[in-house]
């Protein structure tokens, strides 16, 4: 293929997916894989996500493993397992034999561990066999979990050029080479190997020479967002991974960090929107309910609240039945300051911007909304005089304008760094938790302030 069409942007279109669909239906093998052999492995995942669960399984078990092993990596979830249950333990132990651990034992752990069993007793590599059960034994999210164990390890006794030899051998297993890493005869890390260093190096210099010693490592059961904090901190491309005693296990890439990134700001995004639970578009009725249904009943009960604080404010209504018709305004900017405050802490605590004690931050969210508040406040105070007439009533929903506000900023600035104090997702701050709770409050406020100040 030429330089200039592997350039060009994949397109996945309707007429390609026909075409594909043709040669499947005519079990034209010759054309399809001609056909397919001009797409990269997540290009042709792809065009799987849009086919039906037999159409991809005959394109799995025609193409070769090298290749259908990174197709694999790269389908749908929900799409890789109905693909994997209908293959035998056999072809899927065919499939991960060409991975590298970390994708290897991300697949084999989706399966039911029945089936583990079965995949793994079916590989033949005992290496790799015995590297995917150790990976497997790691809890979820740790960076244990997400560790490779193909890396380039030499020794710091070494000489450069016994380094140079070894280095080809290993280097066979690595799809990658981001670094070098340097151990003592204990496998202890003590630091990485500049391949600048290595190459202008004289035969017969030791490692121990030329090693940098100050390497950034993780401890295996480490959380994942903490080593993607320390990977995006340090602009590491690779990171290696040690246990209590500093030895060697593996290394994190940075193509497994995007995949957590992705998916914890899908799960954020989530949360923020009033959906708990990992779920998508494509899921069934009664899992996308039981996701939205527990914000919504949220909801429902501030609704209801909201209710009872107006009724017991019924006489004022009476007298200045002016002030109905501004408590939607009242509520809308209680419910919008709230998500604007917390989503700004939330963004601060997971890029590790939020520093200091929390009293600084509630006074400097306070004087921000203070201010914002007067100036919000100040025009509503001539539109509700100049349209109304009434000075009076003007200066007592401005003043409650203004303290509604600072209260809802209050509160969502408090309420996630109090979440993420306690160990919990903050994210959950920037929904409709903070929305009906300021909603609530925000109508209490302005009635009894409004009421206060008009001598009800």
């Amino acid at each position: 293929m030429s330089e200039e069409t592997e350039n060009i942007q994949f397109q996945l279109t309707d007429e390609l997916i026909k075409q594909v669909e043709l040669f499947i239906e005519q079990e034209n093998d010759k054309e399809l894989k001609t056909l397919l052999d001009e797409f990269h492995y997540a290009d042709i995942a792809e065009i799987l996500d849009e086919l039906n669960l037999d159409q991809a399984v005959y394109v799995i078990k025609l193409l070769d493993s090298e290749t259908t092993s990174d197709i694999l990596t790269e389908l749908d979830e929900d799409n890789r397992e109905k693909v994997l249950k209908n293959l035998s333990a056999k072809e899927i132990a065919e499939e991960v034999e060409e991975l590298d651990s970390d994708d290897a034992a991300d697949i084999i752990a989706e399966l039911p561990e029945a089936r583990q069993q079965a995949v793994i007793s079916q590989i033949e590599d005992e290496e790799h066999k015995a590297e995917i059960t150790e990976l497997l034994t790691y809890e979820e999210d740790t960076a244990g979990s997400l560790m490779a164990k193909e890396l380039v390890k030499v020794y710091e006794t070494w000489t450069v050029a016994g380094c140079m030899r070894r280095i080809r051998g290993q280097a066979k297993e690595v799809t990658r080479v981001h670094s070098i890493y340097v151990v003592n005869k204990e496998e202890k890390l003590i630091g990485r190997l500049s391949l600048k260093d290595l190459i202008v190096a004289k035969s017969e210099q030791k490692i121990a020479d030329l090693v940098k010693v100050n390497v950034d490592y993780v401890n295996v059961e480490e959380d994942v967002e903490e080593v993607a904090k320390v990977m995006a901190k340090y602009d590491l491309e690779a990171i290696p991974v040690v246990d209590e005693n500093k030895t060697l296990l593996g290394r994190i890439t940075i193509d497994d960090i995007v995949d957590v990134l992705k998916e914890e700001a899908e799960k954020d995004y989530q949360m923020a929107a009033g959906i708990t639970g990992d779920v998508d578009s494509d899921d069934s009725i009664l899992e996308l309910t039981r996701a939205r249904l527990p914000w919504l009943f949220l909801g429902l009960v501030g609704g209801i609240g909201a209710f009872l604080i107006m009724e017991g404010f019924q006489d004022t209504f009476k007298t200045y039945a002016v002030l109905f018709f501004f408590t939607p305004l009242i509520a809308a900017m209680a419910g919008n300051v709230g998500v604007q405050s917390s989503a700004i802490i939330v963004q601060g605590l997971a890029n590790d911007d939020v520093k200091g004690s929390i009293n600084s931050r509630l006074i400097k969210e306070m004087l921000l909304a203070a201010l914002n508040g007067l100036i919000l406040a100040i025009f509503l105070f001539f539109f509700v005089w100049v349209s109304k007439g009434e000075m009076n009533t003007a200066f007592a929903i401005s003043v409650s304008l203004v303290a509604v506000i600072i209260v809802a900023g209050l509160i969502g600035t408090f309420v996630p760094l109090f979440l993420n104090k306690r160990g919990i997702d903050p994210a959950i701050a920037t929904g409709p938790f903070i929305t009906t709770s300021n909603d609530i409050l925000g109508i209490l406020l302005y009635f009894w302030i409004a009421k206060m100040i008009l001598g009800i």
